[in-house]
C-alpha cells in the first residue's frame, strides 16, 4: 500500500514539474492560465460575492482547466493515470476480483485447475505488520484461518470468511479502528457473538440494524448456541460503520 503510494506519487510529480515546462514554454497557455488564476483570487476574496463575483470564480475556474489542458499532453497523462490509480485502489477496496467476472465464460468450462499446496506452517512466535492507514482485505484467496487480531488507525476493511474454513471451536476476530467501515462476511453454519463499542457510528448484524453513540452492544445469533463452528467479534472504533453479513 505505502510502496504503491510512493510510486504514484513519484510519477505524478515527475509529470508535474513536466507539466510546468511545457505551460512556461507555451505562450498564449500561460497567459490564460494568469488570467484565469487572477480571477479566482480575486472572486475568492471578496466577502459578500456579488453575481458578477461569481461569474469570475466560475470563468476563472474554466479558463484554468482549459488552459492546462490545452498546453500538452502531460496534463492528460496525469488525469489518466490518477484515474486508473484510484479506480483500481476503488475496486480494491470493495473486494471485487476482476478475474470473477470470467469464471462463466466458454472458454473456462473445460479449464483445467492445477492447485498448488504447502506445508503447514508453524503459528508459534509468527510475526507480521498490518499497515495503520488504508484500505484492506482479508480474504481474498483460500487461506487457513487463524484468529485476527490487528489495529489500525483509519480505513475501510473487509474480511471474508467464504475462503476458509473455521474450526469447530471458538474463533476470534478483534479489531480496534478509529475512523473507518468494517464489513465482516461470514458463512452460514456459524454461530455469531457480536461486541461492539463505538463513539458514533451503525450496526448491521444479519438482518438487525443499530444506530449507536458513545454506547457499546452484544448481540449473538439465533443458532449461536446450537453450532458446533462459533465466531467471536470483538471490535472498538471512535467513528465509523460496522457491518456483519451472511455469505
Amino acid at each position: 500500500m505505502k510502496s504503491s503510494w510512493r510510486i504514484f506519487l513519484t510519477i505524478e510529480c515527475l509529470l508535474l514539474v513536466l507539466a510546468v515546462y511545457q505551460i512556461i514554454h507555451n505562450t498564449p497557455a500561460l497567459i490564460f492560465l494568469i488570467f484565469g488564476g487572477l480571477n479566482l483570487i480575486y472572486a475568492l476574496k471578496k466577502s459578500p460575492r456579488t453575481s458578477f463575483n461569481q461569474f469570475q470564480l466560475v470563468l476563472g475556474i474554466v479558463v484554468a482547466i482549459l488552459s492546462l489542458l490545452t498546453s500538452g499532453a502531460t496534463v492528460w497523462i496525469m488525469v489518466i493515470i490518477g484515474v486508473l490509480y484510484f479506480g483500481l485502489k476503488g475496486v480494491e477496496a470493495t473486494g471485487v476480483n476482476m478475474m470473477d467476472q470470467f469464471e462463466n465464460a466458454p472458454w473456462r468450462k473445460k479449464q483445467m485447475m492445477m492447485i498448488q499446496t504447502t506445508e503447514t506452517e508453524s503459528k508459534n512466535g509468527r510475526r507480521f505488520k498490518r499497515p495503520w492507514i488504508g484500505n484492506q482485505r482479508i480474504g481474498t484467496n483460500v487461506y487457513e484461518w487463524d484468529d485476527i487480531n490487528f489495529t489500525i488507525f483509519s480505513g475501510d476493511t473487509i474480511i471474508d470468511l467464504g475462503n476458509t474454513l473455521l474450526p469447530k471451536e471458538n474463533n476470534v476476530i478483534i479489531i480496534r479502528k478509529g475512523f473507518g467501515r468494517t464489513r465482516i462476511l461470514v458463512p452460514l453454519g456459524v454461530g455469531l457473538m457480536l461486541e461492539h463499542s463505538t463513539l458514533n457510528g451503525n450496526v448491521i448484524f444479519e438482518d438487525d440494524f443499530f444506530k449507536l453513540k458513545n454506547e457499546s452492544l452484544k448481540v449473538f445469533s439465533e443458532d449461536y448456541d446450537h453450532n458446533a463452528r462459533k465466531l467471536k467479534i470483538v471490535t472498538n472504533t471512535l467513528f465509523g460503520d460496522l457491518e456483519v453479513i451472511r455469505i
